[in-house]
C-alpha cells in the first residue's frame, strides 16, 4: 500500500479531527507544509521516521509535523503547556514570557504590555499623591512659632538655668512688609517667585538624589518651599520628610495667594539671636519696626536668611569656633548685602541711583546677653551647646536648638564651679587693681577648667569675669601660648620615640633610636647653640643661629633632664626636641588629647619645644589627665545626656584609648611630682597629698600658666592680659611686667595659686590617693654637647697619675668646654634578647644604666672642634667625630655650646 494511503494510529478522544485541532492548537496556528522539511535518511527505521520532520504529501503527515514542531517549541504534551503558564488556547491578562515567541523576542514585552504598566504606575502615583494631598495641612505660624525653653541641668541633676521660651515673635501682614524688603528676598532667594508654581522640579531632584547617594542634603529653592521648611517642626533631611514638603507645597501654591506665601515666610524665618520674622529682627537688629527699615537694612535682614550663625556680624563662636567669628561673618554679610543690592538693580527692582546711596554697610546693634547667662552660667552654656551640636549625630543645628524643648545633662558640678570662681576673684580682690596701676592691671584676664582624670568628664571652668560682659570664653582657646607647660611632652616623645642616631636619616626605625631616660644629661646654659639630631647647626629662614635663651638668663650648665624640667630650663628640652623630631613631639601632644588645630604652633622652629602652641585650658587639662591615668586617655565633654520630649536624641559615649604604656606615663608623673615638690610648683604643694604639675611662662611675659593633677582630677589655669573690645583692631596679647605688683609673671605666682586654693577644695573629702611608682626605663644619654664621662678603665693594682687625674674630672664644670681628644674605638655593643622599649628587659634598662653608673663607654665625646664662631657665626669647628654604639650611652652627638 502506497504511503500516502496508509493509515496511521489515531489518537484517542475524537477521531483525526480532534488530533488535527489539537495540532493547531500546540502550535498557536494552523498546520502548514514546512518548505525546510527534508527527506528522511535511507538508513532511518519507520519508528525514528515517524517522529522527525520529512517532506510530506498527505494531510496525516502533515498532522504529524504539526505535532512534532509543538513539542520541539516546548509544548510537548502537558509539560509543555505548563511552561507557558497554563491552557494555550486561553488568553492571559499578562502575557509574559510572550506566548507564540521563541528565543530572544519570548523575553522582551510587547508594546501593549509596556504602555499598560507605565499607565497603570502612573494611575498608582496620582492616586497615593491625591491621598497625600488631601491628608497634608498647610502650615499655622503660630504653632510653628511655639519657642520652648532648653533646660540645662548640673551633674547632680538639679537645674542649672532655663535659656529661650518667650515667642520673639509679631506677625506683619503683607502691606507692613517693606516693597524694599519683598524686593531684597524675591532678588536675593527666589527671582522667579511671582511667576513659579512652588515647585523647582530641579531642584527637587537634585536633593532626591543627593539623599540617596548620600551626598550633601539640599533644602527647597523656592520661597514657597522655604516658608513650608521653615514652618516645619522637625527639620529632618529625610526622604519622607521631602515628600511631605514637596505635597505641602503644592498646596499652598494651589490655594495661597502670592501675598499671603511672602508674608507667611517672612514672618516665620529666623534671623539669629532668638528674632523669628522680620517684626522681631528689626527690633533685634535695629531697634525699629520693620515699616521703618530703609533698602540697605532690608538688605543685610534678607542676608542673615542665608544663616544667621554665619551672617551675624557679632560672630557665633558658640556654633562654630573657627568659622563663625565676628570678623569672618562680618566679611562675609558684607559681601552678601552688596550682592543683594546691585541683584536687585540687574533684575530692575531698584535704580542705579537709588543703589548709589547706600555705599556704607549698615552695622547693626551689638549683640546682647540674657540676664539669666551672667556670671559663669553663661561660658557653661555656651560649651554645652557648642559640644552638643558639634558631636549629636541626629543632624540636629542651632536654628533647631533656638526653638528650645531640649533637656540638657552637663557635667559641671555647681560646687566646683563655684570654689574655682573663688579661687580666681581672691586673687583679684588682693593683687588686680586696675584704678591703682591702669598701665599694668587693665584688661586682665585668668581662664581655668578642670577634668575629672578617670572620665574626660569638665568638672568646672573659668571663662571670664561675667558671661554678659566679657564675651571671650577663656577656658576655650584664646591663643595665649602655654609655655613651659609644653616640656612634659618632649619628654614624654623622648620617652616613646627615643633620640635619633646621628648618622642616620630623618626618619628612623626604632632600632636606630635610643630611649630616653630622665637621667639623660643635656646641657643647660642660657644662649645654647641648637643644633639637628646630626650635630649640624640650625639656621632659621635668615640663615640665623638659633641661640636658646632661658628664663633669667641662667646657666644650669650640664644638668640631667629632671632636674632641668624642675627649674624649667629651656636650653635642654628646645635640644631633646630636635633630637627626637619636633614632629614626633607634635605627635605625642595631640595622642595626649591636644587638637591639631589652628592653636597648634609650627612644629617645624626649636621654639616649638617649650609652648608656642595656644591649646586651651580645656584641652591641656585633659591632655595632663593622660599622664594621671598612666597613659590612658580620654577625651574631654560636657554633656552626657541630651532629651526631646522626653525621648533621649543624644548620649555620650565613653571611649578610652591608649596614648602611651604606663611606664612613660608614670616616669612623667614622677618628673612633675618633683616639679611640684622641689621646683617651680612648689607654690601649688597640696597638705597630705600628692600632685603633680608644671609651670608655664612665655617670652614678652604675655601669659602664664600652671597644669597639675592628682590621680582623680586635672585642673589648668592661665592667666593673660587681653582687650576684648572687638572694636579695637590692633588688638594683641599685652605685657605682664608689673602687674599685680609684681615685677614679672610666672605660672607659679597667680596661677599657681589660684590652682593651689581651688584644688584644695576640689579634693575635700576624698581620698588621698599616691602616684605609681615609675618603672625604670631607656638609657642615660648625653646631649646638646653635654660631655659623657671618659670610659673607666680596667682595675689595675697600681693606677697610673693619669687615670687619678681622669677620676678627678668625671664631674663637668658648670659651663664646659670641649677638648679636643682622639675618640676611643667603639665598644663591641652587648647581645641583646628583647626590645630597648622594653620596661622589663634587664638588658636594655638594666644593664644598660648599670654600665652607664659605673662610668660606661665613651665613644666620640670629643668629635668635633672647638667652636671658633663664639659670637654666633656659623663656623661650626671640625668634623664631628665617631657616634657611640647603640648599646652603650655615650653622647648623641658632640658639640659645644
Amino acid at each position: 500500500m502506497s504511503e500516502h494511503r496508509r493509515k496511521t494510529p489515531q489518537p484517542q478522544g475524537g477521531g483525526r479531527a480532534a488530533a488535527r485541532r489539537a495540532a493547531q492548537q500546540s502550535t498557536g496556528r494552523r498546520a502548514v507544509p514546512s518548505r525546510r522539511a527534508t527527506s528522511a535518511s535511507p538508513s532511518e527505521s519507520p519508528s525514528e521516521s515517524h517522529g522527525e520532520e520529512r517532506q510530506y504529501g498527505s494531510r496525516a503527515e502533515a498532522r504529524r509535523a504539526a505535532q512534532k514542531g509543538g513539542r520541539r517549541r516546548g509544548a510537548d504534551g502537558p509539560a509543555g503547556r505548563g511552561h507557558d503558564h497554563g491552557d494555550p488556547g486561553k488568553k492571559r491578562i499578562i502575557d509574559y514570557p510572550r506566548h507564540g515567541r521563541y528565543g530572544f523576542r519570548r523575553w522582551v514585552p510587547s508594546w501593549k504590555l509596556v504602555s499598560g504598566l507605565c499607565l497603570g504606575f502612573l494611575g498608582v502615583l496620582m492616586g497615593i499623591g491625591g491621598i497625600s494631598y488631601a491628608l497634608v495641612s498647610k502650615p499655622v505660624i503660630n504653632e510653628a512659632a511655639k519657642a520652648q525653653n532648653n533646660v540645662y541641668y548640673w551633674a547632680d541633676g538639679t537645674q542649672m538655668v532655663a535659656t529661650g521660651g518667650a515667642v520673639n515673635r509679631q506677625e506683619l501682614k503683607y502691606e507692613q512688609i517693606p516693597e524694599e524688603m519683598r524686593n531684597a528676598v524675591i532678588s536675593a532667594e527666589n527671582k522667579s517667585f511671582e511667576t513659579d508654581k512652588g515647585i523647582d522640579p530641579v531642584g527637587i531632584g537634585r536633593a532626591f538624589l543627593n539623599m540617596a547617594t548620600g551626598g550633601e542634603t539640599q533644602g527647597g529653592s523656592t520661597i514657597t518651599q522655604q516658608y513650608v521648611k521653615n514652618s516645619m517642626l522637625t527639620q529632618d533631611q529625610t526622604l519622607k520628610r521631602k515628600f511631605q514638603e514637596l505635597f505641602i507645597t503644592l498646596k499652598v501654591a494651589g490655594e495661597d495667594s502670592k501675598e499671603e506665601v511672602m508674608a507667611g515666610y517672612l514672618n516665620v524665618s529666623y534671623y539669629g539671636r532668638g528674632a523669628s520674622g522680620l517684626q522681631a529682627a528689626a527690633r533685634t537688629y535695629y531697634n525699629k519696626d520693620a515699616g521703618e527699615l530703609n533698602a540697605s537694612e532690608c538688605a543685610f535682614l534678607a542676608t542673615l536668611l542665608k544663616g544667621a550663625s554665619y551672617y551675624d556680624p557679632a560672630g557665633a563662636p558658640d556654633i562654630d569656633a573657627d568659622n563663625a567669628t565676628a570678623a569672618k561673618n562680618t566679611k562675609r554679610a558684607k559681601a552678601r548685602w552688596k550682592w543683594i543690592l546691585d541683584e536687585q538693580v540687574k533684575d530692575g527692582r531698584m535704580t542705579a541711583e537709588k543703589r548709589a546711596e547706600f555705599k556704607k554697610f549698615p552695622n547693626p546693634l551689638p549683640k546682647k546677653k540674657d540676664a539669666k547667662l551672667g556670671g559663669q552660667t553663661g561660658y557653661l552654656v555656651e560649651l554645652a551647646k557648642k559640644y552638643f551640636l558639634a558631636n549629636n549625630d541626629r543632624g540636629i543645628d542651632a536654628k533647631q536648638l533656638e526653638l528650645g524643648g531640649f533637656e540638657i545633662h552637663t557635667t559641671f558640678q555647681k560646687k566646683r564651679v563655684e570654689e574655682l570662681e573663688a579661687a580666681v576673684n581672691k586673687v583679684y580682690k588682693a593683687k588686680i587693681r586696675p584704678e591703682e596701676r591702669p598701665k599694668t592691671d587693665t584688661h586682665v584676664e585668668f581662664g581655668g577648667a578642670s577634668v575629672d582624670a578617670k572620665t574626660g568628664a569638665i568638672i568646672a571652668t573659668y571663662g571670664g569675669q561675667n558671661a554678659t560682659t566679657h564675651f571671650m570664653n577663656n577656658a576655650d582657646a584664646t591663643g595665649a601660648q602655654v609655655g613651659s607647660t609644653w616640656k612634659p611632652f618632649v619628654l614624654a616623645a623622648a620617652m616613646q620615640y627615643g633620640v635619633r642616631d646621628p648618622s642616620g636619616g630623618k626618619e628612623q626605625s626604632e632600632s636606630q633610636r635610643t630611649q630616653v631616660s630622665p637621667k639623660s644629661i643635656y646641657n643647660g646654659d642660657n644662649k645654647l647653640q641648637i643644633r639637628d639630631y646630626t650635630g649640624k647647626v640650625w639656621l632659621n629662614e635668615n640663615d640665623e643661629v638659633w641661640r636658646q635663651t632661658n628664663d633669667g638668663d641662667e646657666d644650669y650648665g650640664e644638668i640631667d633632664l629632671r632636674t632641668a624640667m624642675e627649674k624649667s630650663a629651656n636650653s635642654p628640652f628646645v635640644q631633646l626636641g630636635m633630637d627626637v623630631g619636633t614632629d614626633k613631639v607634635k605627635d605625642v601632644a595631640v595622642v595626649s588629647g591636644l587638637k591639631d588645630d589652628d592653636f597648634m604652633a609650627d612644629a617645624t622652629v626649636p621654639s616649638f619645644s617649650i609652648g608656642t602652641s595656644s591649646p586651651s585650658a580645656i584641652r591641656m587639662a585633659g591632655s595632663y589627665a593622660t599622664f594621671a591615668t598612666s597613659g590612658q586617655q580620654n577625651d574631654t565633654y560636657s554633656v552626657t545626656e541630651v532629651k526631646q520630649e522626653g525621648v533621649t536624641v543624644f548620649k555620650h559615649e565613653k571611649k578610652p584609648k591608649r596614648a602611651f604604656s604606663p611606664v612613660i606615663a608614670d616616669n612623667v608623673t614622677d618628673v612633675l611630682k618633683n616639679v611640684v615638690e622641689n621646683g617651680t610648683g612648689k607654690p601649688a604643694r597640696l597638705e597630705g597629698r600628692e600632685a603633680a604639675g608644671k609651670t608655664g611662662t612665655t617670652d614678652g611675659n604675655r601669659s602664664a600658666w600652671f597644669v597639675g593633677y592628682t590621680p582623680q582630677i586635672s585642673t589648668a589655669i592661665s592667666m593673660f592680659r587681653y582687650d576684648d573690645d572687638e572694636t579695637n583692631k590692633e588688638r594683641e596679647f599685652l605685657k605682664m611686667f608689673g602687674t599685680g605688683g609684681e615685677q614679672k609673671i610666672h605660672g607659679n605666682s597667680f596661677p599657681a595659686t589660684i590652682w593651689h586654693d581651688y584644688m584644695t577644695g576640689a579634693m575635700k573629702g576624698k581620698k588621698a590617693i599616691s602616684f605609681p611608682e615609675p618603672k625604670d626605663l631607656g638609657k642615660k644619654v648625653w646631649g646638646g654637647g653635654a660631655e659623657s664621662p671618659s670610659p673607666t678603665p680596667s682595675p689595675t693594682p697600681s693606677p697610673t697619675p693619669s687615670e687619678e687625674e681622669e677620676k678627678e674630672e668625671e664631674k663637668p664644670p658648670p659651663s664646659p668646654k670641649p677638648t679636643q681628644t682622639t675618640p676611643s674605638p667603639p665598644s663591641p655593643s652587648p647581645s641583646r634578647t628583647c626590645g630597648i622599649w622594653d620596661p622589663n628587659c634587664q638588658e636594655a634598662n638594666g644593664g644598660a644604666n648599670a654600665g652607664a653608673d659605673a662610668g660606661g663607654d665613651n665613644n666620640g665625646a670629643d668629635g668635633g672642634a672647638d667652636n671658633g664662631g663664639a659670637d654666633g657665626g656659623a663656623d661650626n669647628g671640625g668634623a664631628q667625630g665617631p657616634t657611640g654604639d647603640p648599646g652603650d650611652t655615650g653622647s648623641i652627638w658632640d658639640r659645644s655650646g
